[in-house]
């Protein structure tokens, strides 16, 4: 994607998902969007209507908050996390729209905003958070750009906690999901166990990724380079998958799990057969956020795969090489889980009986025998 600014107007072109470019044209000021291509009748009326706009929001956070939306470094992100950051943007811009951008330089405007979000964190502690990190991004930007001084929101204390280190799919949960599972369903499965690969990434995987022996992929979240190296079972799994189109996850039809709307398709079946084989309650869709969470999600293969990397004597460094965790994201949930886990109990009791470096602390006591009588 490209964006080019010309007078009177920005330019957004847009790579679709089916490989073509759309471009859209907005009024650089105001906003207003732009109909048709320049030089026409009807692109021409609409810029000369925007030009004698006095655009209401100049020096405020609207106005940032708008230049943000225009940016490249918004237009780069996923189309997911567009629609959400658009979602908070619009309340954030009512409560803070018209604040002058002279007074986020006071020390007292943080105090503000940290207010705003207890104020919303009573009831929903996590879109508290989330719309501060938006708005924290909007500042970033802005700062960067020379706009305003500094963020007033660098290092803001989050105050809602789920860490789901303790959840993993165990031999158990994953063989009753298999049973009955359809087939998309499972290859999305394994190629998440044998990954720890996020949803996002998963869905969107395609087959010019596949090497053979592994496969690369620009993680979306992180932007991280992630190279795996592709286990026998996953490449079985691979090699016999039929080529519907461009995507190794794809529904029986050949159709990907995602649009540039919508990537929650496989998220929806997924949910919907987790209650059919008993992996969650009837009734899930209508609990609270915080009876859901007790239960297994499809992300949380992705600490069930830094668990079974774990136990098959792999290091830190050498799991995050693969999952693209941090180092301290994957050490929290090693210590979550693993401390309890006896195969890594007893893979460390063998390797220290049978390691040279600990042979002087496997040496009998000196003095009576100690060997078995006959």
């Amino acid at each position: 994607m490209v964006k080019a600014k010309i007078k009177g107007e920005n330019t957004i072109r847009k790579r679709l998902a089916d490989g073509t470019v759309k471009t859209y044209y907005y009024h650089r000021d105001t906003g207003t969007p732009l109909p048709g291509q320049p030089g026409d009748p009807g692109f021409l009326a609409a810029l000369i209507e925007a030009e004698k706009i006095q655009p209401k929001d100049v020096g405020n956070v609207n106005a940032l908050i708008r230049d943000y939306l225009l940016s490249l470094t918004f237009e780069a992100k996923a189309a997911s996390t567009k629609r959400e950051y658009k979602r908070m943007l619009m309340p954030l811009g009512e409560k803070f729209g018209t604040l002058p951008v002279k007074a986020l330089e006071s020390p007292k405007v943080r105090g503000v905003f940290l207010d705003y979000q207890e104020e919303i964190g009573r009831d929903r502690p996590r879109e508290a958070d989330n719309r501060l990190s938006v708005l924290s991004a909007v500042f970033t930007y802005a700062a960067r750009k020379g706009r305003i001084r500094e963020n007033p929101l660098q290092g803001f204390e989050r105050i809602y906690s789920a860490d789901r280190s303790e959840m993993i799919w165990t031999a158990g949960d994953i063989t009753t999901f298999m049973q009955t599972a359809p087939l998309e369903l499972q290859q999305a499965l394994i190629l998440a166990l044998h990954t720890g690969q996020r949803y996002g990434d998963l869905i969107r995987l395609r087959w010019a990724d596949y090497q053979g022996d592994m496969i690369i992929l620009r993680q979306n979240k992180t932007k991280a380079r992630a190279t795996i190296h592709v286990s026998q079972a996953l490449r079985r799994m691979l090699d016999g998958i039929d080529r519907r189109g461009p995507y190794i996850l794809a529904r029986p039809d050949g159709r990907p799990w995602f649009t540039e709307g919508n990537d929650k398709e496989l998220g929806k079946q997924w949910s919907t057969h987790m209650v059919a084989c008993g992996l969650r309650p009837d009734g899930y869709a209508e609990l609270p956020k915080a009876k859901k969470a007790e239960h297994l999600r499809f992300n949380d293969l992705r600490g069930t795969a830094v668990r079974l990397l774990s136990e098959a004597e792999n290091g830190i460094p050498q799991i995050c090489a693969v999952t693209g965790h941090t180092l301290q994201s994957a050490t929290r949930i090693l210590e979550k889980y693993m401390a309890m886990t006896p195969a890594l109990s007893k893979a460390a009791i063998l390797a220290f009986e049978n390691s040279p470096a600990t042979q002087f602390a496997n040496r009998p006591p000196r003095g009576r025998s100690t060997e078995a009588k006959t």
